[in-house]
């Protein structure tokens, strides 16, 4: 979806929570990251929220609540309903919420050992290293 929009971009920037599956202790984010970094060959940096302040993210708020207002009455009867409604979600000073149906089917307790963790190639910022930091493209 990002190509579209964002096609001149040269780095990534995410806002993740601290914590589960895109939390910043977590190795198989950070592999994946890489992994993401090295397919499109751009600098990816991360700022997690503060640990527990997560409700700080205000953008999240203002998305769940339009969400919930637009599927409010609306059977949500399958998975591809859910990601329509979603999609179709558009707030009064222009927010558009994009959404795609992920069908793919995941392994579970993937473990990644310290070698594999050596490998990323993560710049950590002055301000809090383990909260902010850039995974680069392996070269």
């Amino acid at each position: 979806m990002w190509k579209k929009t964002y096609k001149w971009s040269t780095k990534i920037y995410i806002n993740a929570d601290w914590w589960w599956s895109n939390g910043s202790r977590v190795r198989l984010w950070k592999t994946e990251i890489q992994k993401l970094a090295n397919e499109i060959w751009m600098e990816i940096h991360i700022s997690h929220f503060p640990p527990w302040t997560s409700k700080w993210n205000k953008i999240e708020h203002r998305m769940f609540s339009i969400i919930s207002k637009n599927w409010r009455w609306k059977p949500l009867l399958d998975r591809a309903t859910v990601v329509n409604l979603i999609w179709n979600t558009t707030t009064k000073t222009g927010l558009k919420i994009q959404a795609e149906l992920d069908e793919n089917i995941y392994e579970k307790w993937i473990k990644i050992s310290n070698k594999e963790l050596a490998k990323i190639n993560i710049e950590k910022e002055e301000f809090h290293g383990e909260w902010n930091y850039s995974i680069l493209p392996t070269y």
